[in-house]
């Protein structure tokens, strides 16, 4: 279970509904383990609210305002505190990511998020937003970059990658963009700052054909998966369908070449966009 910490509740929205769901929790006369049983979570879950780690959710905000008998404080609360720099589809997956212990993607037409270079973002921002507004476009790819220093702290997920041979070829942003993209990918690699496997044509059809898709797991949660495409996605923490994606997922890593004829084949590919 979450140690119960004190919060600035006067830092952020989320902190502040977790100031508010520690208050009224110990007002009641309840451990976070009690709150969780009555609303059908664990307590690790309730603590993550009240230390402000997870984004609050609608359903369980009213839960908290039945049991907690505070009519809909915690609903309207939940309305300010899910206000994200993220597109709604994807924000609750963006902060499971920071509490995720390994992440597991899999990428069928595009370089992976985290993976992405400044250049080869704003390329795909302007391609997919094409009457955005140039401060909007640069807004996406200031919170693309900021997800990627996830990578760089001490907490970092371990990232495995199974990047179709497809987003190696398809050329975002011209060939310039496409070869520091993928010299950068190599070199991430060579790092060991996350493992990559390349899924090449002569595989075949596959699962996941038709979207992206990451697996999340944690220390003290059950996993959930997350699937993406064009303009939506879907967060996915029903355990038998969470399990059917990681069989998936084993499939096509094992229909994937190896780390180092992956890292070859990237290599490879960089140089035919030197023009």
């Amino acid at each position: 279970m979450t140690q119960p910490k004190h919060v600035d509740p006067y830092t952020s929205p989320k902190a502040f509904y977790g100031a508010e769901l520690r208050r009224l929790r110990e007002a009641a006369g309840l451990s976070q383990e009690q709150l969780g049983e009555r609303v059908f979570c664990s307590g690790t879950y309730v603590g993550q609210f009240e230390s402000a780690t997870r984004r609050p959710q609608p359903d369980v905000s009213r839960l908290f305002d039945e049991v907690l008998g505070c009519g809909e404080h915690f609903r309207r609360l939940c309305e300010l505190a899910r206000q994200s720099q993220h597109a709604e589809y994807f924000a609750d997956a963006a902060e499971l990511e920071k509490l995720a212990r390994t992440i597991s993607e899999y990428a069928p037409m595009l370089v992976p998020g985290f993976l992405q270079t400044e250049a080869y973002a704003r390329a795909l921002t302007r391609a997919t937003l094409p009457l955005a507004a140039d401060e909007d476009v640069e807004g996406h790819v200031r919170t693309r970059m900021q997800r990627a220093q996830l990578l760089t702290l001490p907490t970092a997920p371990k990232l495995w990658e199974i990047i179709h041979e497809a987003a190696l070829r398809v050329p975002v942003g011209g060939p310039k963009v496409m070869h520091e993209q993928l010299l950068a990918l190599a070199e991430g690699i060579r790092s060991r700052r996350f493992l990559v496997q390349v899924h090449p044509y002569s595989a075949g059809a596959h699962t996941f054909m038709t979207g992206m898709v990451s697996l999340m797991t944690f220390e003290d949660a059950p996993p959930v998966a997350y699937v993406e495409g064009a303009h939506i996605g879907q967060l996915i923490d029903e355990s038998a369908v969470v399990e059917r994606y990681r069989a998936s997922y084993d499939l096509a890593r094992a229909a994937a070449l190896a780390p180092e004829a992956s890292l070859t084949l990237i290599e490879s590919v960089a140089k035919d966009y030197v023009t």
